[in-house]
């Protein structure tokens, strides 16, 4: 019974041209970024990357929001705390980001990017790029760059912006994005 209603790789084999037949229904958009998901991450090993598939995503975002608390990571990822400070642990661990008390706030924890997490983080994008253009082959640079400007536009309205104040005015603040930041699991 339990077999019927998970997706599975079997579920996944299919063709595009297959998909939806007979139901006059079309895959929508999650299930084909599910679908392209999957293919990016059977072909990002570890060996390539130079690092776990979740510790790149996890250091750009912090590149892309250096010095962001430490929630920041749970909320951006749809995390668990507890997961999230497991993450960090690993990352602190390999010497890829530190964790800083807040000077405002004792209780929230800073997480930055140290040297040696840039360093990697750069190597391991190198390999990143070699891994997207096997996976998005069939398409063409300048529609690459679309796909990658909608993916981030769609995040964005999903990711709750910074606020700064001015005066006595809050004001939001667009963050930058890496095409990195995606769903991650530990």
């Amino acid at each position: 019974m339990i077999a019927g209603i998970l997706m599975t790789d079997v579920a996944m084999t299919g063709t595009l041209d297959t998909m939806g037949k007979g139901s006059g229904c079309a895959p929508g958009s999650m299930v084909l970024m599910s679908r392209l998901a999957k293919q990016f991450y059977r072909r990002s090993d570890e060996t390539q990357l130079g690092m776990h598939l979740r510790h790149l995503i996890a250091l750009a975002y912090v590149r892309d929001h250096d010095g962001c608390p430490q929630q920041d990571l749970a909320d951006a990822f749809c995390m668990d705390a507890n997961n999230v400070v497991l993450l960090l642990n690993e990352l602190e661990h390999l010497g890829y980001a530190t964790r800083l008390r807040d000077p405002h706030d004792r209780r929230r924890h800073l997480v930055q990017l140290t040297g040696a997490g840039r360093s990697a983080l750069a190597r391991s994008e190198r390999a990143q790029g070699a891994i997207e253009d096997e996976v998005l082959q069939a398409l063409e640079a300048d529609e690459r760059r679309t796909l990658r400007e909608l993916l981030a536009r769609a995040l964005r309205s999903m990711e709750p912006l910074a606020e700064e104040t001015v005066g006595e005015q809050p004001v939001a603040e667009e963050p930058s994005y890496s095409a990195t930041t995606a769903s991650i699991s530990t």
